[in-house]
């Protein structure tokens, strides 16, 4: 038995799979992952404070090693449905393109997953010496507290281990073949609170206007590098979101002033030493303002990097053999679950072109499906070849 990709794909576009929402997609997996003799287990997390999210872990075979293919079945919301001119969920296609929330991120790289997979199974004589084993979540786009982390959790401490793994992130931005991700840069958010006293314009000095002491902070860490970067890693970056106090009178000084950034930085730096520096530049404004403030820290990841090595040469060979083109090997974009599952084995990225990815009118290319499948494919022979 082998799976159709475009079927496949289709089928789980079709799930309005928005997170935490399964919409049924996961059952759409499991079916077809069971059809090919994969044991599946499904598994739900639940948080105080967050909604519970469904996840599905499938392995098939016994022994090591355990080759992973991982993603998310969840999808970002539709945004304005105005803006689009096809239903979201109805996996339309039009001039090749396959059309709907989530063919770019990511459920048409786990159809192909599944199909690559199948294809391979198909090819064996019984044994082909390891294991194959699917990482899926609901809530990659989400707060990502009852998915990818608990899920590894989970699967440990049941004896599962995972030698390797691939997550099939659109990587790509602009032509399949282009890129794959070998580590992520690590995120940062800071809300910066100062504190001042409220009064008349015309009186300043009757009030602690906190907007000046809140723009002097900002400058103090947005005016300086943190870093020129490393030979895998780009510059860190210190970017500001929002600066706001609420105040819509021209005749009126604050009492207090918000500011949200975001940082994202690379393996020179952990979490822990990005807010150090953050507070030293805050002290030291503060200490000359005499000013008051509140900063509030929440990482979303640490950087990490998989270091070039057999994993990233095995897929890099595979794209090549498919494509013809030789994939820079990349830590650029945001975060991804791959933070999570770098704790337990060697982790790569490989999927769709992400160029529409979170717009209206998401789509891929129906040739994608076929080409993205063959280099699935070939990673899984040359892995277990080279066994």
């Amino acid at each position: 038995m082998t799976i159709d990709p475009l079927d496949l794909s289709r089928a789980l576009i079709k799930c309005p799979s928005v997170t935490p929402q399964d919409g049924g997609s996961q059952a759409v997996l499991r079916e077809a992952l069971q059809g090919l003799g994969f044991r599946c287990e499904q598994v739900s997390f639940s948080e105080a404070g967050t909604p519970d999210v469904d996840n599905l872990y499938a392995r098939l075979g016994d022994s090591a090693p355990n080759f992973c293919f991982a993603g998310h079945t969840d999808v970002v919301p539709v945004g304005d449905p105005e803006a689009w001119t096809i239903d979201p969920f109805g996996a339309e296609i039009k001039d090749g393109l396959l059309y709907g929330r989530g063919a770019s991120d990511m459920k048409s790289a786990i159809a192909c997953f599944a199909t690559a997979t199948s294809q391979f199974i198909a090819a064996q004589e019984g044994d082909f010496g390891g294991s194959i084993s699917f990482l899926i979540t609901g809530d990659e786009e989400g707060p990502a507290i009852n998915g990818t982390k608990k899920l590894l959790e989970w699967i440990t401490g049941n004896g599962e281990m995972l030698d390797a793994c691939l997550v099939g992130e659109p990587t790509n931005p602009n032509e399949l073949g282009e890129m794959i991700k070998i580590g992520r840069r690590g995120s940062l958010n800071g809300h910066l609170t100062v504190f001042g006293i409220e009064g008349h314009t015309a009186y300043p000095h009757l009030a602690d206007n906190p907007v000046h002491q809140i723009v002097r902070m900002i400058d103090a860490i947005t005016s300086v590098e943190l870093d020129q970067g490393t030979n895998h890693f780009q510059a860190s970056t210190v970017q500001v979101s929002t600066i706001d106090v609420g105040n819509s009178a021209t005749n009126v000084i604050p009492s207090k002033a918000n500011a949200t950034f975001n940082v994202r930085f690379n393996d020179l730096h952990t979490a822990v030493d990005v807010e150090r520096w953050l507070r030293d530049k805050f002290d030291q404004v503060a200490k000359q303002t005499d000013g008051n403030y509140k900063l509030s820290i929440k990482v979303s990841g640490e950087a990490f990097l998989t270091q070039p090595g057999q994993l990233s040469a095995i897929l890099a060979d595979a794209v090549t053999k498919v494509t013809g083109r030789t994939p820079e090997l990349s830590t650029s974009g945001g975060t991804s679950d791959a933070r999570f599952i770098k704790n337990y084995c060697p982790v790569v990225e490989f999927g769709m072109v992400g160029a529409t990815m979170h717009k209206s009118h998401e789509c891929v290319n129906l040739d994608d499906l076929e080409i993205l499948t063959q280099i699935y494919r070939t990673t899984l022979e040359s892995y277990f070849g080279d066994l």
